[in-house]
């Protein structure tokens, strides 16, 4: 039986972030699409998880991409509209369980922008 993965999400002026939370992830799979994003793998107990999310908005599938760590597995994804602030990262008006906003990531965007960029370089040492 599949289950969806804890996430935390945030939002920035250029990109909005997802982070799928599953210690020793493996056969992970992500799927970014302009509207929606795929996300499934295993953890080291063969527990296997699933999510799936309809975008709030359009988002540039080439200009996105994922890292994995021991803990999770990040996704961040380039606005096509930038400085448009999510009020959420679905489409529907619903909150699932699984999902909540990275309070410790989200912060007001005032010059916001050098921090977002320094975060993209340290994603890109990878």
């Amino acid at each position: 039986p599949r289950q969806p993965a804890k996430t935390l999400w945030y939002d920035r002026p250029r990109y909005v972030y997802l982070e799928f939370c599953v210690e020793d992830s493996r056969n992970v799979k992500v799927v970014i699409e302009n509207e929606r994003l795929v996300f499934s793998c295993k953890n080291a107990d063969g527990v296997e998880f699933y999510n799936e999310i309809n975008l709030y908005a359009r988002i540039n599938s080439k200009d996105s991409r994922e890292k994995r760590s021991d803990r999770s597995i990040t996704c961040f994804m380039r606005k096509w509209k930038e400085k448009v602030a999510w009020p959420r990262i679905t489409k529907e008006n619903i909150k699932p369980a699984w999902l909540s906003v990275d309070f410790d990531n989200w912060r007001d965007w005032e010059g916001d922008e050098e921090v977002e960029r320094a975060m993209l370089e340290q994603y890109a040492e990878v």
